[in-house]
């Protein structure tokens, strides 16, 4: 897969880099802060999607490269494992922002009190546990199917 003749694998792999730890970040304050929940519910299940759906085509796109050239295979072995874990570690990470959205809830700083909602009881403390799992767990495989992705380019030096 190319786009204007460049490897769609490295173009879309800086979604991941980028979005990636930008919606751990989130998570773990979405989790840990009920004041802000109001606000970063929607942004935290948006990128959530964003992160699963540009990791999957990461991990296509690369498949699609080492097939086109299985010369690669050996070379980006470890960083084919790293990336298949993230893939599921992402999906995964999407129902568990969902859970989060769903069962925490948070005071609202608007006059009208909107957006301000009530945390599901125990369910909450499990979700909020979770999306902090899940995120250090994302933050984790990112840089380790990044370090690895890029020590196959670069060599180990």
């Amino acid at each position: 897969m190319e786009v204007n003749g460049l490897p769609l694998h490295p173009l879309v792999v800086h979604a991941v880099v980028v979005l990636g730890p930008l919606v751990a970040l989130t998570a773990l304050v979405y989790a840990a802060v009920p004041r802000w929940r109001w606000l970063l519910r929607w942004p935290l299940v948006a990128l959530a999607l964003v992160v699963a759906a540009a990791t999957l085509v990461a991990v296509d796109a690369g498949n699609d490269m080492v097939h086109d050239n299985p010369a690669l295979q050996g070379l980006v072995e470890k960083h084919s494992e790293w990336g298949d874990l993230l893939e599921t570690w992402a999906l995964a990470f999407v129902a568990v922002a969902g859970l989060g959205a769903w069962a925490l809830g948070g005071p609202s700083p608007l006059v009208s009190g909107a957006g301000a909602r009530t945390t599901r009881g125990a369910l909450g403390r499990v979700a909020a546990a979770l999306l902090a799992v899940g995120a250090v767990g994302l933050l984790v495989l990112v840089f380790l199917a990044g370090e690895s992705g890029a020590e196959a380019v670069w060599g180990g030096g």
